[in-house]
């Protein structure tokens, strides 16, 4: 696939480039992503484009330190450009870290050089001592020399750890986070800027992640693609989730049972109550454990999403748990209860499901992304410029919803419904519902009324925002 989107992740690289260049000091930058999410294809493309000299070294997993200075030495030689004089700094095989840092030192005295040290975290466990070398080559020698040294990981919360206090690299490097592809960088890809719901359908069952954007438009279509994704066991749709997975949670992890559980839900929110009744073990042991869980996966590894009322403060027992990845999600709903089925040939069991609850399944989880697009669109839309939140609603007993409610401070400015139907207008009688809903939430007597509808509304519905999925993927320029 051609390489589309991360403008904005270019033209910062470009400014810290310049900026090494023109200061002739060093800069560092801690890159944090999920697996598959395009942090090395970003790099490659600018050093690519600007045909920089440099050095893009990947660490090898479980790999001993003599196989990895190995693999550097091979990459630091095979990178064109290269860096200056590497024929004589690197004519042999550096035993160590400093031996690479001091090399480095050298390559950088005749002009600004790019350091790419990908899968980093892998390099530090097989090289405890490695943040304290770097610290030490850094403060030395590398950080007065034109070397822009990049470290990139795809462990979210060793990435984090880092930089925090208590590391060696704390105060030295700058923060960077590389996300999945935006809907609108989807339709960019896809060549569907005139087809939103398409790249709203590919957000929510890739994620965003490049590696399936490019299957997905392959097929053109959510459901050819979902078809001949889940056929084979092998293919990119069952496979990449089950690595990304494995990587961080084992199989057997209660965490990762914690994810199924949430994850694999019909049609509906999962409460704490309804997770620890699928995990099927007792009630006070799963509780204590889904608490630990609920935390590791929200705090640390940002695979989970608390949902709350809007109005409702962080302390609420009123908390709905979702799948923050839509792929992860679509995967816990449709592919994981399957795999068995896929693996020996019956993937038209997982298809049938599939048929059966994406229509539902859709509409539900379009919802949060409803969500942002929606607070990103605020500051041009008059009546909801200035909202500060804009959060679902529901209240105890769970039998009044609202999509989303737009709150600028404690005041409610306005709430919403979505009807994610391809062919069916949002009807008159759907604004008296939503009127009605909002005569219950608190603060909302004189709340604007918001209509999102990927077909449009009825010129009799009478709402004051109407939002199609063509001004939804407008939020992400």
């Amino acid at each position: 696939m051609r390489f589309v989107g991360r403008r904005n992740h270019l033209a910062e690289l470009a400014a810290r480039y310049e900026r090494v260049a023109v200061e002739r000091r060093g800069l560092m930058v801690a890159v944090r992503g999920r697996r598959q999410v395009g942090k090395s294809r970003l790099y490659t493309e600018f050093v690519h484009q600007r045909r920089v000299p440099h050095v893009f070294y990947t660490a090898v997993k479980n790999a001993p330190l003599a196989v990895q200075m190995e693999a550097f030495w091979r990459d630091t030689r095979e990178a064109v450009p290269g860096l200056s004089e590497v024929d004589q700094l690197f004519a042999d095989v550096p035993q160590n870290w400093t031996a690479v840092f001091t090399r480095l030192r050298l390559a950088a005295g005749t002009g600004p050089i790019v350091v790419i040290l990908d899968e980093f975290p892998w390099a530090c466990e097989m090289a405890p001592a490695l943040e304290g070398e770097l610290q030490n080559a850094w403060d030395r020698y590398l950080q007065h020399l034109p070397v822009l040294l990049v470290l990139v990981g795809s462990d979210i919360a060793m990435m984090r750890r880092l930089t925090e206090h208590d590391r060696p690299l704390y105060g030295r490097a700058q923060e960077e986070v590389v996300h999945p592809f935006t809907p609108s960088e989807i339709a960019e890809a896809l060549g569907a800027a005139d087809r939103p719901m398409v790249a709203f359908d590919a957000y929510l069952t890739t994620g965003g992640f490049p590696k399936l954007v490019e299957d997905f438009a392959r097929f053109g279509g959510v459901k050819p693609y979902v078809t001949r994704g889940l056929r084979d066991e092998n293919t990119d749709l069952v496979v990449v989730a089950q690595r990304t997975l494995d990587a961080e949670f084992p199989p057997e992890a209660q965490a990762r049972r914690v994810l199924s559980a949430i994850g694999g839900r019909d049609v509906g929110h999962s409460t704490f109550s309804n997770v620890v009744g699928r995990l099927g073990d007792d009630a006070a042991t799963s509780g204590v454990a889904l608490t630990r869980s609920l935390r590791m996966l929200g705090e640390q590894k940002d695979v989970l999403t608390i949902d709350h009322p809007a109005g409702a403060g962080p302390n609420t027992r009123l908390r709905r748990y979702r799948v923050t990845d839509p792929y992860l999600r679509f995967w816990f709903r449709f592919v994981e209860p399957h795999l068995a089925n896929i693996a020996r040939g019956r993937g038209d069991v997982a298809l049938s499901s599939f048929e059966a609850g994406w229509s539902a399944w859709r509409g539900m989880a379009i919802e949060p992304v409803v969500r942002d697009a929606v607070l990103r669109l605020a500051p041009s839309i008059p009546v909801l410029s200035g909202v500060s939140d804009i959060a679902p609603w529901w209240n105890r007993e769970n039998t009044v919803e609202v999509d989303l409610v737009a709150s600028l401070g404690p005041n409610v400015v306005a709430v919403g419904s979505i009807k994610w139907r391809e062919r069916k207008q949002f009807m008159q009688s759907e604004v008296a519902e939503l009127a009605a809903a909002r005569a219950i939430v608190p603060r909302a007597g004189a709340a604007r009324l918001v209509a999102v509808a990927p077909a449009g509304i009825d010129d009799r519905a009478g709402v004051d925002i109407g939002l199609t999925a063509a001004d939804l993927l407008a939020a992400w320029p």
